[in-house]
């Protein structure tokens, strides 16, 4: 429910780590797929998910560890703040995408293929994403002014 002590929390450093991980490989897997479809080479297929998997678990942290610190959506429409975040997060990870499929396949038309396929995918995925997420009470830590700490790590965890 919208306003209830769930919507009032900041998340630890583990939390976001553990999170960037699960998403990952939900996103390589649908990279790999996008890229194999685009390509039709299981190898750069593979290579292209591969080095994605190292790239965006750092840019996902960041991303994360950001949005922490934005107060908006908290008290009202969370649904709203998901479907920003998967926004934000995707224009971030599409130029990430387009980066690395161009790197390894050398062909900017490939690149754009995929980057541009995953939009799509890739938005409603992470929403998904994120509202299961929402379900999970461990790593939450009580925002300024909240009702209190929801499953909190010790602070020498964060």
């Amino acid at each position: 429910m919208a306003g209830d002590a769930q919507d009032h929390f900041g998340e630890t450093h583990l939390r976001s780590l553990i999170k960037g991980i699960s998403w990952r490989v939900v996103d390589s897997l649908d990279t790999a797929l996008q890229s194999f479809l685009v390509t039709g080479s299981p190898k750069w297929a593979l290579t292209i998910a591969s080095i994605e998997a190292l790239t965006k678990i750092a840019l996902y942290y960041g991303h994360e560890r950001a949005w922490g610190r934005v107060r908006w959506g908290r008290d009202g429409e969370a649904h709203l703040r998901s479907v920003a975040k998967g926004a934000s997060w995707r224009v971030v990870a599409t130029l990430d995408t387009f980066l690395l499929s161009w790197l390894v396949t050398g062909s900017v038309k490939h690149a754009g293929a995929i980057a541009s396929l995953e939009v799509f995918t890739k938005i409603a995925l992470f929403y998904l994403h994120e509202r299961g997420w929402k379900l999970v009470p461990w790593g939450k830590i009580a925002a300024a002014g909240s009702a209190g700490a929801l499953a909190a790590e010790p602070a020498v965890a964060r």
